[in-house]
Formats: C-alpha cells, sequence, structure tokens
C-alpha cells in the first residue's frame, strides 16, 4: 500500500481490530477500541485530511475565491447530483466525491452524497443531534414494519457518554418524546423565535417549540479542551472544516483521541473490496483492500472488524463479501441485505413574513434554530399515514431592497428590512423490502468492485405525511402571527437528505434482520456494523448521534468478548 500510514503493529498486516471507514461512526470505534489497548487498523478508501492543517479554504474572505465561494456553473454541469448538496460549492468542494469519480446506477432517482476522506461526512454533516426516546424504539413493532431489539434505556448511557465527549449544546426540556441528555448552554432564540415559541406552545398544547441541540461547542469543557478544541466561533463556514475545532468531527476529536494511544495505524487510499470470510473457524479473518492509487490488492487480518463504511458502501461492501459459504453476500442466509433501505423526508418547506421589532437584531450565525419534536402518532396511531415528523423552523431579517443609484441606493443598501421565517419537515419514511440496493452485474468503477444499483422511492405513505406537514406548518406560522404563508414541495430525490439509514438491520430474529442486539453479525460473530446501515428504523431525528452511541456501546461490548475468548 502506498497511502499514507501512522506507527504498524509489530506483526506486519495482523492487529487486534479493523475499522473500516473514519467518518462519525468509524471515529467513534478507533476511539474506543484504542483506548481499550486494542491495536487498530482504520481503513480509509479517501486522502489524509489533519484538523486544521488541512482545511485549505477555513479562513478565506470572499473575495479570496475566483467566484466568491459560489457554486459556478462548471461545477454544475459536471456533478448534477453532488451539486444539488446544500453545503456545496467553490469552498467545500474538495471534501465531496465528485460524480464522475465513484459511479452507481440509479434505478430510480437517487441522489448519492458522499465524502471520501479522514473524517468523511462529519467535515460537512449539519451537526444536529437529538436522542431517540422510548416511541421510536417502540413504535416501529406497534406499526408491523420493524422490530428494534434494544430500548432506549439501554441505549440512554451511551448517548451520555458520546454527548459528554463530542459536546452537544441544548436545554433541559423535559419532554418524554425528546429526551434531554448531557447538554453544553443552548444557543439562543432571538426574539421573533422568542414570540413564535409562546404563541404556538400557547394554542397548542401537545406541540413544543424548543431550541435546537447540535455538536458545537458554547462552552467548551475539561475534556474538550483536552482535545485541543475551542468554542465555536458561529462563523457558519462550517463545510470548510472548523479549525478552532468547534463544532465535533472525528477529525478534530476522535481520531487524534485514538491517535495518542499509541495503538492506531491510520491507512488512507484504501478501498475495500471485501471482507475475507474463513471457513474452517467460521468467522472473518480480515480484509481486502486495493490501493486507490496504485490498483494493488493487499490483505490485513484481525480478529475483529467493524464495518462502518457509511449506510450505502456498507451495504456494498458486505454485498461484495462472497464465499462458499456466503455466495449472496457476507451473512445475507435470509437475502435480505441491501433491503428495507430508508431515508428522510425532507420535501416540504413553507415561508412567511412577520411583524417584528425593526431596532432589534442578533448577533452572529448560530449553528441551529428552533425545533418541535414529532407529534403524530407518537402514542398511537391517529392519522391516514403511519409515524410522523419533526419540524425546524427559523426567523431573520435581510437587507431592505434598494433603488435608485449614487449615494441614495448605498444608504437602502445598507438598511435592515423586515423580518421573514421559513420552515422545514425532516420526516420519517417506513423501511421497504422493495427499497434496496444491489450489485451491478456488469459495470464496475475503477478498481474492479461492481457498481452499487440503487432503487429507492417515495410511497403514498411519504405523500400524505408531506400534505400533512404542509397544511400543519400553515397553521403553525398563522397561530405565531405569521402572514403572506407561502409553502411547496421540492420534490427532491431521495439521499439528498444525506440520512440513509438500512439495508443491514439489527434484530433479534436472525430469519428478519442481520445484525444482533450488540450490532453483530448473526451469522459472522466477528464483525460488526455500526454506522446507518444497522438502524431498524429512522426515527424523525437526526441520525448521527444515534450512530456514535450503538458504536461506542458495540466496541464496548466486542472488547468485553474479546477479553473472554467469545470472538
Amino acid at each position: 500500500m502506498t497511502g499514507k500510514k501512522y506507527p504498524m503493529s509489530t506483526n506486519a498486516n495482523t492487529y487486534d481490530a479493523i475499522v473500516i471507514g473514519s467518518g462519525i461512526s468509524g471515529g467513534w470505534a478507533a476511539k474506543e477500541l484504542c483506548e481499550k489497548g486494542l491495536k487498530t487498523l482504520v481503513l480509509e478508501r479517501g486522502r489524509d485530511v489533519v484538523h486544521s492543517k488541512d482545511y485549505p479554504t477555513a479562513t478565506k474572505n470572499p473575495w479570496d475565491f475566483s467566484h466568491r465561494g459560489k457554486k459556478t456553473n462548471a461545477l454544475t454541469k459536471d456533478n448534477p447530483v453532488v451539486s444539488k448538496c446544500y453545503a456545496y460549492n467553490e469552498t467545500s468542494e474538495h471534501f465531496f466525491v465528485k460524480d464522475a469519480e465513484h459511479p452507481y446506477i440509479q434505478e430510480k432517482p437517487y441522489d448519492w452524497i458522499r465524502g471520501y476522506q479522514v473524517g468523511g461526512k462529519s467535515l460537512l454533516w449539519a451537526r444536529q443531534t437529538q436522542r431517540w426516546s422510548k416511541f421510536d424504539f417502540e413504535g416501529p413493532a406497534r406499526d408491523g414494519f420493524g422490530n428494534w431489539p434494544i430500548s432506549y434505556n439501554e441505549l440512554a448511557p451511551w448517548y451520555t457518554h458520546v454527548e459528554i465527549f463530542a459536546g452537544i449544546s441544548g436545554n433541559y426540556d423535559k419532554l418524554e418524546t425528546l429526551p434531554d441528555g448531557s447538554f453544553l448552554p443552548a444557543w439562543e432564540m432571538n426574539c421573533v423565535e422568542k414570540d413564535m415559541q409562546a404563541s404556538i406552545n400557547k394554542k397548542f398544547t401537545d406541540r413544543h417549540v424548543i431550541q435546537g441541540r447540535c455538536a458545537h461547542l458554547t462552552v467548551p469543557q475539561p475534556i474538550h479542551i483536552e482535545q485541543g478544541r475551542q468554542q465555536c466561533q458561529a462563523r457558519s463556514l462550517c463545510e470548510r472544516g472548523c479549525p478552532f475545532g468547534g463544532y465535533f468531527s472525528s477529525n478534530a476529536s476522535t481520531i487524534p483521541w485514538a491517535q495518542k494511544t499509541g495503538n492506531l495505524t491510520l491507512q488512507v487510499n484504501s478501498v475495500v473490496h471485501s471482507i475475507i470470510y474463513d471457513e474452517a473457524s467460521q468467522k472473518a479473518s480480515g480484509v481486502r483492500v486495493i490501493d486507490s492509487e496504485t490498483k494493488k490488492v493487499t490483505e490485513y487480518y484481525a480478529k475483529i472488524i467493524f464495518l462502518n463504511a457509511a449506510t450505502l458502501n456498507t451495504n456494498l461492501i458486505l454485498l461484495n463479501s462472497t464465499s462458499k459459504r456466503f455466495p449472496n453476500g457476507l451473512g445475507n442466509d435470509n437475502g435480505l441485505l441491501g433491503k428495507y433501505v430508508a431515508f428522510h423526508n425532507y420535501r416540504g418547506g413553507l415561508a412567511a413574513n412577520i411583524d417584528g421589532p425593526l431596532d432589534k437584531y442578533y448577533y452572529g450565525r448560530r449553528p441551529t434554530q428552533p425545533m418541535m419534536p414529532n407529534f403524530r402518532n407518537v402514542h398511537k396511531q391517529e392519522t391516514d399515514f403511519q409515524r410522523g415528523y419533526m419540524v425546524f423552523f427559523g426567523a431573520g431579517r435581510g437587507l431592505a431592497s434598494a433603488q435608485g443609484v449614487g449615494a441614495e441606493f448605498k444608504d437602502q443598501a445598507t438598511e435592515l428590512g423586515g423580518w421573514h421565517v421559513s420552515m422545514m419537515m425532516q420526516g420519517e419514511t417506513v423501511p421497504k423490502k422493495t427499497n434496496h440496493v444491489r450489485l451491478s452485474t456488469d459495470k464496475k468503477d475503477a478498481w474492479g468492485i461492481p457498481q452499487l444499483i440503487t432503487s429507492i422511492e417515495y410511497d403514498a405513505n411519504d405523500e400524505l405525511l408531506l400534505k400533512d406537514f404542509l397544511q400543519t406548518g400553515s397553521e403553525l406560522l398563522d397561530a405565531a402571527g405569521c402572514k403572506d404563508i407561502h409553502s411547496w414541495d421540492t420534490k427532491q430525490n431521495p439521499g439528498l437528505d444525506i440520512h440513509e439509514m438500512g439495508g443491514v438491520r439489527m434484530g433479534k430474529d436472525p430469519e428478519t434482520s442481520l445484525l444482533n442486539e450488540w450490532n453483530q453479525m448473526h451469522h459472522c460473530k466477528n464483525v460488526f456494523v455500526t454506522d446507518g446501515a444497522c438502524m431498524v428504523s429512522t426515527g424523525t431525528q437526526n441520525p448521527s448521534l444515534t450512530f456514535m452511541a450503538l458504536t461506542a456501546r458495540a466496541a464496548n461490548y466486542a472488547v468485553e468478548q474479546m477479553k473472554k475468548n467469545n470472538l
């Protein structure tokens, strides 16, 4: 391999553990395993990105860019998929996979957004973090489309574990539908948002407007200072990489922490072809890797393997991990690998004007906004659609419209306009067997690996949920005193939410799932999957905090089982 390497273990190519992927969940696997003393190899298919050092645009001004940091026509033309992402532009394009770099086949329209580098999409995520509630774990079984093998109470201490280390800001809201966590002080709502909160909470007793919770350091604690991180500067340039470490990323937090133990080997430019299954031991023996630059094939070996390549690539690797025992993909006795892929429905949006105080403004570019936990079908089925949605909204002021020329135009252009409000949905989709990914039988990528076929779409339930949000959102804005309310359907493809989940779902029954309650493969006990691929359902919350908690829980379990010689 020609990729950059950190200190190798004493036995060439042999380690205690291998982690595939260095994004949010892979970084957590590396941290937990290295802290427990395991010599751990982290394989990253992309290039190395070192915190702060490799953020080339982080401190540049708009005039330092040829096109003032905007998304150019050329970027959009060459990248019709990735250019749809809100964070993709001239300042951040180096952290995104371009459309031609890793092609895939869209059997149905699907926008696959990827980041191949150390840190993965943890450099690019929207950083909103909420716990699931007991209703999110219990609801799918009630509604007949999935059975979580764990409860909220089992995951709660691991939520706390990752919240303390990552640094999550939020208020203690005491809501049954959105449990509190271990929080740093919350960001403040502006004056108009506070008024809206009071009006909505007064009129709708089952709907609770709270401040958003996010992975940004408002008041860094000693554990964050020890990581070398500092207070969030509210610059809203996060997709460029944060030199302050103000938001949580693998690059600023878990990867350097793992490196400090001396137990980490981080290897880049390493495209994982497949996991190697040993017929004699009935376990995985290692990982087959292709150097992304030289195409040289090398095999690495370990007692346990954590697969954290991000949902669709994790499915791809397992589907490509065939053997005499598993001709259809590792652990795939039931034929469900790659199926029940789900996502979040982001299609609904609203906007309005509101009469706010013209003598008041706000400071900084806050990294979160007010939100409303799901209130649909929480305790029982109440509507003509299953599940529900989370609501996000925000109020702000822009510049007034300017007319004329010269001094008159200049004076008008520096005046603030009135207050406006925007609102969006984050809807749960129901995992379906028909929503799946599979491998192409005739098309391969640059590394000789079959291309992934995506066959994922909305259904009638998603349309009903969208309709309800647009109507309810209008009612909420009207109750808050808004006017000129208008709504729309973005009609965006699945995938652009960047919350893909499923395909390697957890469950207690090997006939209906691929992983057990500890994220182990039912039929290959030393392989763990803890990224979004493991999810049984999507909930309405942003998923990354749950990925982190599941990963920390599974990694600690794996170490305990290794000590007992069970792996």
